[in-house]
């Protein structure tokens, strides 16, 4: 009696194993997909960036294609490649603005009590609201005088200006809100997002 329990109960673990091991990977496959799914971060603000780098790219294809297979470069490649290069720099540093996620050092804050960091966070910040604002005046003015064109193209490099004055602005109120935001969280929260953002930089 006691052998023939015994092998029953052996059975039912082994028949109850692959449905758990089954509701286990149902499992990790879902948190799988919901973690790919917040990785995914695009916003409208993202698509002027991500159009200049296709659009670079697609010129420098141009390039190379021309020059080095028809032995006929376009003329107007290179310099449409410089500006536009310009363009993905300053259009694709709104989408780093809009996440916080611009360079700095974070080693510091690892070694400060939680309120001096996050007061050091909150100067970093208003400096750079400060940077980028007063990069957004000069950049006006340069674009309000600049009268001239490209050299291979009939386009005004006002428009590259103002496209850079574009990018300065939006980054200034990115940075005002991230100002805001680390004024009103405690020095616990921001000093924490320090660490994510460090830890996040490591595992990618």
């Amino acid at each position: 009696m006691n052998v023939s329990s015994a092998d029953n109960s052996a059975d039912q673990e082994r028949a109850g194993k692959p449905a758990r091991s089954e509701s286990e990977s149902e499992g990790g496959g879902g948190a799988s997909d919901g973690h790919v799914r917040s990785a995914i971060d695009f916003r409208l603000v993202d698509l002027p960036g991500l159009v200049a780098l296709w659009g670079l790219a697609i010129i420098v294809f141009l390039q190379f294609f021309t020059r080095y297979v028809l032995n006929d470069s376009l003329a107007w490649t290179e310099e449409i490649a410089r500006y536009v290069l310009i363009l993905v720099a300053f259009l694709g540093a709104i989408t780093v603005s809009r996440k916080g996620t611009h360079i700095f050092l974070e080693f510091f804050y690892r070694y400060l009590p939680p309120t001096f960091g996050k007061w050091l966070s909150v100067a970093m910040e208003a400096l750079t609201l400060l940077f980028w604002g007063y990069m957004s005046i000069i950049g006006c003015e340069l674009a309000m005088k600049t009268r001239t064109k490209m050299a291979s193209a009939e386009i005004p490099k006002s428009l590259v200006y103002w496209a850079v004055v574009a990018g300065l602005v939006f980054m200034t109120l990115y940075s005002l809100y991230w100002l805001i935001r680390k004024i009103r969280q405690r020095p616990e929260d921001v000093v924490r997002q320090i660490e994510e953002h460090a830890l996040s930089e490591i595992a990618d």
